[in-house]
C-alpha cells in the first residue's frame, strides 16, 4: 500500500495478508480525502482500521492526531511497525481492542472525523449506530459500505454525500446541531 497525498506522499507500507481485512482502494482513498477537503488540525478516529491505512493518510494531509483501532493482534502488528518506521507513534494511537468495546471504555473521547471500514462479512451495525455519540459538533463521519446496501442511517447524522467506487460506496454523513 501507498500513501497517497500530503507530506508523506508515495511511501510505501504494509498490509495485513488475508480476508479478515479488505484495505480500501487507493482510488476509494484518493476520493475520500479530496470530498473531506482540509483537514489540518483535525481529531480523527480510524474504526476497523487493518492496514492502518486512514489514519496514515489523514496525518499525512495535516490532520493533528488519529486513534486507529483494530481487534486482529496481526493487524494492529502491522499498523505499530507502520507507524514504528514512519515515525508517527506520536500522532497515531493504535488500539488492539473491538470497536464496541473502546467506544464502551471511552465514552469521553470526541473526534472531528471519524472513517469507519468495516469487514464487509460482519458489518457491525450496532456499533456503527454508535458512533455518532463520539463525532463533535459539525464532525463529520465517512462509512465505507457495500455498493449494494443502501446506506445507514445513523441517528443525529444527515448524510450529505455518497459516491461509489466499485462494489463499495463511501457515505458522508454530518453531525446535526
Amino acid at each position: 500500500m501507498r500513501i497517497i497525498a500530503g507530506r508523506y506522499k508515495g511511501l510505501n507500507f504494509n498490509a495485513p495478508k488475508g480476508a479478515r481485512t479488505h484495505p480500501m482502494s487507493d482510488k476509494a482513498r484518493g476520493g475520500l480525502f479530496n470530498a473531506l477537503g482540509d483537514i489540518e488540525g483535525l481529531e480523527v478516529l480510524d474504526c476497523f482500521s487493518g492496514s492502518g491505512a486512514l489514519a496514515i493518510e489523514a496525518i499525512s494531509r495535516g490532520a493533528r492526531s488519529a486513534v486507529a483501532i483494530d481487534a486482529d493482534s496481526r493487524a494492529v502488528k502491522i499498523i505499530k511497525d507502520t507507524l514504528t518506521q514512519l515515525k508517527l507513534t506520536k500522532e497515531i494511537k493504535v488500539s488492539q481492542a473491538y470497536v464496541k468495546s473502546w467506544l464502551s471504555t471511552n465514552k469521553d473521547k470526541t473526534f472531528d472525523l471519524i472513517l469507519v471500514d468495516p469487514p464487509y462479512d460482519d458489518l457491525n451495525f450496532t456499533t456503527i449506530k454508535r458512533l455518532p455519540l463520539h463525532l463533535k459538533e459539525s464532525g463529520v463521519l465517512v462509512l465505507s459500505w457495500p455498493g449494494s446496501h443502501d446506506p445507514l442511517k445513523l441517528s443525529g447524522l444527515q448524510i450529505v454525500k455518497n459516491k461509489h467506487y466499485g462494489d463499495a460506496q463511501l457515505v458522508f454523513y454530518r453531525k446535526i446541531s
